[in-house]
């Protein structure tokens, strides 16, 4: 979609949260729509509970919504009118009167090995810990190496960096977007390819979000979506969707392009047996529309179904 100049100046009040990668991304939002819209942007900087809940795993406490919430409260009550979204941390249903108005091009989708000591998964020794709290990298860690001791890691990037480095941890698993983003590349010591570890829905990927009541960022900001992105995670989150998906689940849902076509893997573990195998389904066809990108996420689910999935979403 063309850039087009709002009929009338467009001036914005991002909601964020306060974590140096959450601000990272509302400060690349608000200079993409000075530099297209010549809109005037504000932040509005918040706290949510997914930040201040960091005893307890986020499948104990509410799922990843905690992080969406308080952002939405304030589109709500008109102290902001747009939300910028990590879209890994977006329930796969918004509230009524809410909507995804734009999806952005998509930065690496994979996970990161970070290590002060050891320069890949292989290199660690038996027993070693490894520092994750995403059920999704836990079982497929184990799947990887059903040695190592997995521990809990909670807090933003930057306290599970300092845990790390204050040797609580042999080595941490983290989005290698968020480090990409923060000029922390440096850090990755290696990344786990999809075949490796799939990584989760949406993964890499930055979500706007509004009021579906909101004209007038309606009407421009469609024009920062990545097409490619946006069937790609449509494709990922209609996987998570369909099977009932939250932060409680373990899946797994990547999608990537090869010419037209758009392949889909998947992986589903069972987060109360750790003898389970992994359920794996992967769909691929021609996709040009949001609808044949749902209705692919939807195919691999039925596959994963197929395999006995109700068995381990019943946990």
């Amino acid at each position: 979609m063309p850039f087009a100049p709002p009929s009338t100046p467009l001036s914005v009040t991002i909601a964020t949260r306060e974590s140096r990668l959450a601000l990272w991304q509302a400060q690349h939002v608000r200079d993409l729509l000075v530099k297209h819209f010549g809109a005037e942007v504000q932040l509005l900087g918040m706290t949510t509970r997914g930040d201040q809940i960091l005893d307890r795993s986020l499948a104990k406490v509410g799922g990843k919504g905690l992080f969406v919430k308080e952002l939405e409260t304030a589109l709500e009550e008109g102290r902001a009118q747009l939300a910028v979204h990590s879209l890994k941390d977006v329930p796969m249903d918004l509230p009524p009167g809410f909507e995804l108005a734009a999806v952005l091009e998509r930065e690496d989708p994979r996970d990161a090995f970070v290590s002060g000591r050891y320069a890949m998964l292989a290199e660690l020794p038996q027993g070693a810990r490894v520092g994750t709290s995403s059920l999704r990298r836990v079982v497929q860690l184990r799947a990887l190496r059903p040695d190592l001791v997995i521990e809990p890691l909670r807090g933003n990037l930057d306290t599970r960096l300092r845990k790390l480095d204050e040797d609580r941890y042999d080595a941490i698993v983290l989005a290698a977007a968020g480090l990409k983003r923060l000029g922390l590349a440096a850090r990755i010591r290696g990344v786990f390819e999809p075949g490796q570890m799939l990584p989760c829905a949406g993964q890499g990927a930055l979500g706007l979000e509004i009021r579906t009541d909101a004209q007038q960022l309606r009407g421009v900001l469609p024009a920062l979506t990545h097409t490619p992105t946006l069937l790609a995670v449509e494709a990922e989150r209609a996987v998570s969707r369909a099977l009932g998906g939250s932060c409680s689940v373990p899946l797994a849902a990547f999608a990537a392009w090869h010419g037209d076509e758009l392949q889909l893997h998947t992986a589903l573990g069972h987060s109360g047996r750790a003898d389970a195998p992994l359920l794996r389904a992967q769909a691929a066809a021609p996709v040009t529309s949001v609808a044949e990108a749902r209705a692919l996420g939807e195919r691999a689910a039925a596959s994963l179904r197929e395999q006995g999935a109700a068995d381990y979403l019943a946990h």
